[in-house]
């Protein structure tokens, strides 16, 4: 994936979209809407998150569907198989020592159709960096609705009928913070992370793991966990 570049200096600017942008729009929640019918058929709650939500897509956008809570990974990998989506990729990733394991299916050879849900119960703040980014429910696909969030460049999206508007968010938090429902915490914690990531060139990943193909993700976690002792005994706390 190309290196995505924040954007410093503030602008504000409407994108109205082409017809091929439209289009590109609708074939990517026309994708997503299938798979997260999967889940929602059977009662899981499910999120798409990213530009696919917001609608400011390109070409190397990824469909980023979500479970948000802790849910057992052979009943996710069950509803899918029943349904004709074999997994290309099966991989356990960590982004800091503190933040909870997720697992991820990734669906195409590309890597840009990618079901995702949490081994344990995510923070309050985890959950909030989805609203941050954008996401939208199922039925909320269903309605066409788009909603506003923050994309890689730390660029804030709101969406128009004739595309969207493009306003800063470093030195406009508070707003950003009211705008999207999130605490100014997690806007500044994003700002910091991203703006670091974008110093340092480095996706800060703390942890990932492929699964290997007869295991389980609860079981590549447990090895996961042997492997990284910081993370066994947070593990363990939790689970307390």
């Amino acid at each position: 994936m190309p290196r995505v570049k924040i954007r410093r200096i503030p602008e504000f600017r409407e994108v109205i979209y082409s017809e091929e942008h439209w289009k590109l729009l609708r074939e990517l929640r026309l994708l997503a809407l299938r798979v997260m019918s999967v889940f929602t058929s059977s009662g899981i709650e499910v999120w798409l998150h990213g530009s696919v939500a917001r609608g400011d897509v390109s070409g190397d956008s990824d469909v980023d569907i979500v479970i948000p809570m802790k849910i057992q990974g052979y009943l996710v990998e069950y509803l899918l198989e029943k349904n004709n989506y074999k997994p290309r990729t099966r991989y356990i990733v960590v982004a800091t020592p503190t933040t909870t394991p997720k697992a991820v299916i990734v669906l195409d050879d590309y890597e840009r159709l990618i079901v995702s849900f949490p081994l344990l119960d995510f923070k309050p703040r985890e959950l909030e960096f989805y609203k941050f980014g954008g996401y939208v429910k199922y039925t909320d696909l269903l309605e066409d609705k788009r909603v506003p969030g923050v994309n890689k460049s730390l660029v804030l999206i709101k969406p128009t009928k004739r595309g969207h508007e493009e306003l800063p968010v470093i030195g406009w938090e508070d707003y950003v913070a009211k705008l999207l429902g999130v605490s100014i915490e997690t806007v500044t914690e994003r700002v910091k992370i991203l703006t670091r990531r974008d110093e340092i060139g480095r996706t800060g990943i703390y942890a990932k793991i492929a699964l290997l193909p007869d295991e389980s993700f609860e079981e590549a976690l447990e090895r996961l966990l042997k492997e990284r002792q910081l993370l066994y005994r947070k593990f363990m706390t939790l689970e307390e």
